[in-house]
């Protein structure tokens, strides 16, 4: 398992970027262990991640 992503660390992606992102960590978190720390890190990434997409549809195309 990879650190856990931060908004910091996210702030240079593309949506495309973030949402292939996204799907990586969700695999992460299928192959993790109940109660693991692996799955802790994973399910904080996931909220970040899926925060920072969700921002970035809210703002709309920018001019």
């Amino acid at each position: 398992m990879r650190n856990i992503f931060t908004q910091a660390a996210l702030q240079g992606k593309s949506l495309p970027e973030l949402r292939a992102l996204f799907a990586s960590v969700q695999q992460d978190l299928v192959r993790s262990d109940a109660g693991s720390q692996e799955r802790t890190d994973a399910l904080a990434s996931l909220e970040t991640i899926s925060r920072t997409i969700a921002t970035r549809m809210s703002a709309g195309p920018r001019l």
